[in-house]
Parts: structure tokens; C-alpha cells; sequence
């Protein structure tokens, strides 16, 4: 590792977010640690990089930034996702996962693509029978319900879906898209929360229905036996799916939270979108947890985080 100081975060088209962390680091740090924007010249096989921990907003973006960061982790580096971890999981891995650990979660099922995908044909698809069950599904569901993609981000390519024609009307719309078929929640509260480092939570009162500008303005006050569950939701998902930096969306349907998007490693933090507030917050606490992976980094060694779910099949592994 060539400079075990410089904390770096990779970012995109965002502005207000990536300097405010760079500052809040270099302020929190008294000169142990130097923040900055990364700079890349070259990306060469096995080498390292002058990083000892990187914040990742962009790579999922950009091909090049996600292999540059897995070599980058391979000799030491921090990175904030594991860049390994983000690129195997999808939000319906997510939904399946939440079943086997306590969080509720809507009745959702996974659809394969509604036109083949590019260099396949119909012999590709020999193991898929067709038509599908559509009346089981439709009856496990039910209607009104949502689709969206499995791997998407933010609100593209999402619909409400009155009944089975709407659906196979609007599926066709969703061309190589593999989408999310899922129950609606009709939910009396809503909340969006950050987790970072797997310990630090804020949960923030959160409208979708509102303009995307006026989202944040919801005036959702949870009890504290609620306020107590959402945090609880929001911890125990990320720590089995290794997240070091993400958002949570719980929707409360009869004072119970679903969680109803989970996959967000490159979350919202825009001043101008989340408010004055949140937006001091999660960068607090970025940082913070940015210095406390760079304090506890260990040359040449794994230091990314690895989730429960991961670390409990590898010990399996080991006692077999």
C-alpha cells in the first residue's frame, strides 16, 4: 500500500455530497488521515493503490471503477461497498434473504425477461416453462401490485398495475428487463433510512408519493416500540448483507414495517434532496466510519466488510 493515510471516495455527477465528506474527514482526522477525490492514472494488475480505504458512489455506473476497486480491495484497500459483494447481489436475492431473517417484506416474484436477451434464443430457455403460472402468481400477489426491475436503481422502469391485463400490457413495455413482480403495501406510514457501518442508523420520515423534491417532507412521527423495530429491520439487513453504506424503505401496513427497497449502495445524499439535516447527518457519519475503517486498516490484508449471510456459509464450509 503505497500511502496507508489518504482516505479517497469515487463519485460522479453529484456535487454537493462527495466535498462535504472530503471536508468533514480532513476536519475530523487532525491531520492522521488526508481525504481526497481519488485520482486515477492507470489501473495495473496486482498493484496497489495510495488508498487505505475508498468510498465507492459510481462504479455501479461504470465497469472500469468497479474492476479498478476489486484489484483495489484485493491489495488492502477499504472499499465502501465491497465491491464484490455489490456486483453478485440484486433486489430479489434481498427479498429472499429478508424471509429467512425475521424482516417482512412484500410477496414478490422474479420474471424472466419479456423479449430474449441479445446471443439467445429460444432453445436458451428449453428449462423454462411457458406460459408461465400466470393464475398462481397472480393469486400469490394479488392486485393492485408494482413491478421493477431486480437490479435497478431509483424510480426507472417502475409500474403500478391494476389487474392481469394492465400487467401484460404494461410487460411488454420492459423489453430484456428481468422485473419484479410484487404485492402492494398500502401502508399508513413510511420511512427511508441510512445505515452506515452496519451500526449507525437514521431513519427519516419519507412520502414517495410526494414529488420527488417534497419526499422528504412527511411528517410520520413513529412511536417507540416502531422506531425500535425500523432500526432493528434496518441493522439486522445490513449486517447480513455486508452493506457498509445504504438505505433502507420500510413501508408500516397495520403497524407493521415491510422493508420494500434495501438495495441502495450508492444512496441519495444530496444536500438539495434529503434537507439540511439529513444530509449533515450522513455525512457525520460517513466520515466517521471512513476514520474508523482507515484507524483499524491492516497492510496487505482483507479489510472490507463481509456480511453475516456470507461469513456464516463460510463457516459451514469450515466445519464440513
Amino acid at each position: 500500500m503505497k500511502n496507508s493515510k489518504k482516505i479517497g471516495i469515487l463519485f460522479g455527477k453529484e456535487n454537493t455530497f462527495p466535498q462535504a465528506f472530503i471536508d468533514k474527514v480532513n476536519e475530523l482526522a487532525n491531520g492522521k488521515f488526508i481525504a481526497e477525490a481519488v485520482k486515477i492514472n492507470k489501473a495495473v494488475q496486482g498493484e496497489a493503490t495510495d488508498y487505505a480505504v475508498i468510498i465507492d458512489r459510481i462504479s455501479q455506473d461504470v465497469p472500469f471503477y468497479r474492476a479498478y476497486l476489486k484489484n483495489a480491495a484485493l491489495n488492502g484497500t477499504a472499499v465502501i461497498n465491497n465491491p464484490f459483494w455489490w456486483s453478485a447481489d440484486e433486489k430479489f436475492f434481498n427479498n429472499c434473504l429478508a424471509t429467512k431473517i425475521g424482516v417482512e417484506v412484500p410477496k414478490t416474484v422474479i420474471l424472466p425477461s419479456y423479449q430474449l436477451p441479445d446471443d439467445t434464443s429460444e432453445e436458451s430457455f428449453r428449462n423454462l416453462a411457458y406460459p408461465l403460472d400466470w393464475e398462481s402468481i397472480f393469486d400469490y400477489v394479488k392486485f393492485p401490485a408494482y413491478m421493477k426491475p431486480f437490479a435497478g436503481g431509483g424510480w426507472k422502469s417502475v409500474y403500478r398495475l391494476e389487474n392481469k391485463e394492465d400487467f401484460f400490457d404494461k410487460h411488454k413495455e420492459t423489453a430484456q428487463l428481468v422485473m419484479l413482480l410484487q404485492e402492494e403495501i398500502v401502508f399508513e406510514e413510511y420511512y427511508r433510512c441510512y445505515c452506515i457501518g452496519g451500526k449507525y442508523v437514521k431513519i427519516m420520515p419519507y412520502e414517495p408519493r410526494n414529488p420527488f423534491h417534497l419526499r422528504y417532507s412527511a411528517n410520520f412521527n413513529p412511536s417507540e416500540e416502531l422506531y425500535k423495530k425500523l432500526e432493528n429491520d434496518v441493522l439486522t439487513l445490513n449486517q447480513y448483507l455486508g452493506y457498509d453504506f445504504n438505505t433502507v424503505e420500510l413501508a408500516v401496513r397495520n403497524g407493521v414495517p415491510y422493508a420494500i427497497d434495501f438495495c441502495n449502495p450508492a444512496p441519495d445524499a444530496d444536500r438539495n434532496s434529503v434537507g439540511e439535516e439529513n444530509f449533515n447527518w450522513v455525512v457525520e457519519y460517513a466520515a466517521k466510519f471512513a476514520l474508523e475503517k482507515a484507524s483499524a486498516f491492516e497492510p496487505g490484508k482483507d479489510n472490507l466488510t463481509w456480511g453475516k449471510y456470507l461469513q456464516s456459509a463460510v463457516a459451514m464450509q469450515a466445519l464440513k
